[in-house]
């Protein structure tokens, strides 16, 4: 006998248990979103380009903490630039932030590995 939960031989006492594994049924949907008005998207492009030019300000400043990691404080100042290209990057800065990435990285390896040997 077939019963709808998928399962033969399974009763309505037993919760529908087939040696102690449970039959579970997923209902999925497409959804349809409303279409944003002109207005609103004029909104959303004014808050994109806002964030970008806070990021730029920010890549900026990582920029300039992974050159002088360079020169001072290699790996504190490697890690400052990495974690504030992460945050350019984030509000729409990613060539700055890319740069302050690599760049502070490359110090960070350089003043681990090779500057102890000078």
């Amino acid at each position: 006998m077939y019963d709808d939960t998928g399962l033969e031989g399974t009763t309505a006492a037993n919760g529908g248990d087939f040696d102690g594994e449970r039959s579970f049924r997923e209902e999925t949907a497409g959804e349809l979103a409303v279409p944003l008005p002109a207005s609103r998207r004029e909104e959303m492009n004014q808050d994109t380009e806002d964030q970008t030019q806070g990021g730029t300000g920010i890549g900026y400043a990582a920029l300039a903490a992974s050159i002088l990691s360079l020169f001072f404080l290699p790996v504190l100042l490697g890690a400052v630039g990495i974690v504030l290209g992460f945050v350019a990057r984030r509000r729409g800065a990613g060539a700055i932030g890319s740069w302050a990435i690599g760049l502070g990285a490359v110090t960070i390896i350089v003043g681990i590995f090779v500057l102890p040997f000078f």
